[in-house]
């Protein structure tokens, strides 16, 4: 069994950064790809950016340009020119496994 943990998730205003960080229980991340997702209020959960295990990377339309997938010993989701529409609970989850964090709140607003 894995644990995830996210971490760096706030409140910041429209056009603010976050560095949101996924830890795991023991190594993983350099064995399967690695996908962050996540889930606004009333919405189904998306997957916002992933990393493969070559480090291929993949990013959803709605943050191409703003959000950046990273990977060393965690993986990393650098979130940059933040909107309103931003905000949900963010997920990291281990792909093609049951593993997923618990999700951590990030919040756009002034």
């Amino acid at each position: 069994q894995v644990q995830l943990v996210e971490s760096g998730g706030g409140l910041v205003q429209p056009g603010g950064s976050l560095r949101l960080s996924c830890t795991a229980s023991r190594s993983i991340f350099r064995v399967y790809g690695v996908g962050w997702y996540r889930q606004a209020p009333g919405k189904q959960r998306e997957l916002v950016a992933s990393i493969t295990r070559g480090a291929n990377t993949n990013y959803a339309d709605s943050v191409k340009g703003r959000f950046t997938i990273s990977r060393d010993n965690a993986v990393y989701l650098q979130m940059n020119s933040l909107k309103p529409e931003d905000t949900a609970v963010y997920y990291c989850h281990v792909l093609n496994t049951d593993y997923w964090g618990q999700g951590t709140q990030v919040t756009v607003s002034s």
